[in-house]
């Protein structure tokens, strides 16, 4: 076996040819990164990250995030090399159509994978909620001499990551709630697209972490393994979150572009890399060339990781011999299942013409399910009185308990947003997070990765249309619900009464694939006599009938969601007294009722009704899906204003009245 000294080269030249070999195959990629950071990554995977590549679910591993996910080779290259079932003709196909090697990072495609990363600053504010959700479960779980939940989470990150909103917004909260188990290799090439750093990130990027609590440690030297290996151990060692700042150089090797932003986003060309392969002493042929003894080497990380789960295995073992209830409940958790029964504690709301805003609502239902799903933990970006997201009894998280289920986020969106996202991929808790739903712009970028990614992120958005009043067009949405709507795999619920809320949390805690959003009034509404109205098990297939209105089948269809659903109630009751014959549809999600067989969308809208009506207090994009060509959208397409809530309904043509005239108009037409 080779000198330590020169197998350790050697290990981190392979990470640095065999991602531009990918890349320059490809035509396509970000070398400047993996070629910078071989040595950062190779110390921290090959000394410090426990983790297990027969089993990349192993729920006591290690996590590692690379945050700058531009540079998605340096990872596609350290799981093949490690032992992941990540072929070497994987790699070869790095960009390719169908490849387990996508040009960024995706999670659920490639084993290994903790988290989509690409966008900035995702990764980042990803890991803190990886390191929260670590906190709590350990918090809970762990018992003297049983440390079962007991993992670092780290993270490669860039200058473009630093420079994103959404990471200021996830390390400040980190660093105030001293999420220790957090360390973050910060690759400082200062090169950006543009060009130096210089051009637009000139502050003390050490100081601004230092004062958001983080210890920040300084390696001069990228390259230096001993140095960076220290830095680590010490940022082991340390009870605040670390960033560990690391001077690098973008592309290190190749001969005429490193240290340029020519080396960010373009192959480097077969002429720069065969130089930097002669440079190196590394041989230009053949290509994804890995030594036999540097590949041995690194999968030593398999039988290591083996090991270190047999031994957790073990510890587990113990551990349920002495707290058989604790053994068991972490054991549902981590697998993702229900306790049962859980159902029975869904509040059913009496029939009451008064009401209640459905935000209200949905704080009563989380309070109830709460005793039920231990699991279920949130909070909301500083609006808990209003979002109604706080779980009575319950203690919030903070730094010196962390067993809390409330989180304060602080007015951070995207912030929690992306934290959310981390939690939720983590595992063993069911994160919601709250704001307003004209706020969920801040957080579109977080909204869109969890949709992207499968991630069962919960979405409490409250004061969801013009119903929010007098304090107008900044906080009313109108534009937000299709835009949610048009994000594939978003499922949007926007119920209409107490009991609809009800439905629509149980299929939020159910649905694991995907995110949900539920779309709440601000204003209250009446809570339906379910003996007159069709059960509100209905919105679990996004539509339903309420009612046939009538003495004869149906000549109109009334449809619409959330608090606009009373409206065609009061409209459809007062038409039927006229002779019409009606039929009233809630509905709430969209996404579920595509989902629905033909056949029952079809018994919901009739084909041969085609007099329909949709009422939403939002833009009409979308609707006509719905309505049809001779369908009426009642909408708005326009911002609000400042009034009383009534008053601007009834300004922007959304009352009742409204309803009746052009229902009567649509009927004429027909007729």
């Amino acid at each position: 076996m080779p000198g330590k000294d020169y197998l350790e080269e050697k290990a981190i030249n392979t990470i640095r040819f065999l991602s531009a070999d990918a890349i320059q195959k490809a035509n396509s990629g970000h070398p400047g990164l993996p070629m910078g950071t071989a040595a950062l990554t190779y110390t921290l995977w090959t000394r410090h990250l426990r983790h297990n590549p027969n089993n990349p679910g192993w729920s006591n591993r290690d996590r590692f995030i690379l945050s700058g996910g531009h540079g998605s080779m340096l990872l596609y290259s350290m799981l093949h090399l490690s032992g992941y079932d990540l072929s070497l003709d994987d790699i070869k196909n790095f960009r390719q159509w169908q490849s387990l090697t996508p040009g960024h990072p995706e999670y659920g495609l490639t084993p290994g994978v903790e988290t989509t990363t690409g966008p900035l600053g995702q990764g980042f504010a990803n890991g803190i909620g990886f390191a929260i959700a670590e906190a709590h479960l350990s918090a809970i779980f762990n018992r003297p001499g049983f440390p079962l939940i007991d993992h670092y989470t780290y993270g490669l990150v860039t200058d473009g990551d630093l420079m994103e909103g959404v990471t200021s917004e996830a390390a400040s909260l980190a660093g105030h709630l001293r999420l220790g188990k957090v360390i973050y290799l910060y690759d400082d090439n200062r090169i950006s697209i543009d060009g130096s750093t210089d051009l637009t990130f000139t502050e003390d990027r050490g100081a601004r972490f230092e004062a958001y609590g983080w210890h920040v440690l300084k390696v001069d030297d990228g390259n230096d393994v001993s140095a960076v290996d220290q830095a680590i151990q010490l940022a082991k060692d340390d009870p605040r979150p670390s960033l560990i700042v690391c001077r690098t150089h973008i592309g290190y090797g190749l001969p005429t572009k490193q240290d340029t932003a020519a080396a960010h986003g373009s192959p480097p060309g077969d002429k720069e890399l065969d130089a930097a392969k002669n440079a190196m002493d590394w041989p230009i042929e053949p290509w994804f060339y890995i030594p036999e003894e540097v590949l041995e080497f690194f999968q030593e990380a398999k039988v290591q990781g083996l090991e270190s789960e047999n031994r957790w295995n073990e510890l587990f073992t113990s551990y349920e011999e002495k707290y058989p209830d604790e053994a068991a409940e972490l054991k549902r958790r981590l697998a993702g299942d229900l306790a049962s029964g859980w159902e029975e504690k869904m509040p059913k709301f009496p029939a009451d013409p008064k009401g209640m805003a459905t935000r209200a609502a949905s704080g009563k239902v989380i309070n109830a399910l709460s005793s039920a799903i231990p699991e279920l933990i949130g909070g909301s970006a500083d609006l808990a009185p209003s979002n109604k997201t706080w779980l009575d009894g319950n203690l919030d998280f903070q730094a010196d308990q962390y067993q809390g289920r409330n989180f304060h986020f602080g007015v951070r969106e995207h912030g929690m947003g992306a934290v959310i996202n981390g939690m939720a991929i983590h595992g063993g808790v069911i994160p919601y997070g709250g704001t307003f739903l004209v706020f969920s712009d801040y957080m579109r970028g977080a909204i869109r990765i969890s949709a992207l990614s499968h991630i069962p992120s919960i979405w409490v958005f409250t004061h969801d249309s013009i119903g929010v009043g007098e304090d107008g067009p900044t906080h009313q949405p109108v534009e937000h619900l299709a835009a949610l709507r048009a994000i594939p795999d978003l499922v949007v619920l926007r119920p209409g009464d107490a009991n609809e809320v009800a439905q629509a949390w149980a299929y939020a805690i159910r649905h694991r694939e995907g995110p949900t959003v539920l779309a709440l009034s601000r204003q209250s509404m009446p809570v339906l006599d379910r003996s007159l109205y069709s059960p509100a098990e209905g919105v679990q297939r996004g539509a339903y009938v309420l009612a046939d209105i009538g003495d004869h089948d149906p000549e109109i269809i009334l449809m619409a969601s959330g608090s606009e659903v009373d409206l065609i109630i009061k409209a459809g009751e007062r038409l039927a007294a006229e002779g019409k014959n009606v039929r009233l549809i809630s509905f709430p999600s969209w996404e579920l009722f595509r989902k629905q067989e033909k056949s029952y969308q079809e018994l919901v809208l009739n084909p041969k009704i085609k007099t329909r009506l949709a009422v939403e207090a939002g833009v009409a994009q979308g609707w006509r899906e719905w309505v049809g060509d001779k369908g009426i959208i009642l909408s708005i397409d326009r911002f609000g204003a400042s009034a009383p809530a009534g008053k601007i309904y009834e300004e922007f043509g959304l009352s009742v009245d409204d309803v009746i005239r052009k229902s009567e108009e649509l009927l004429r037409k027909v007729g």
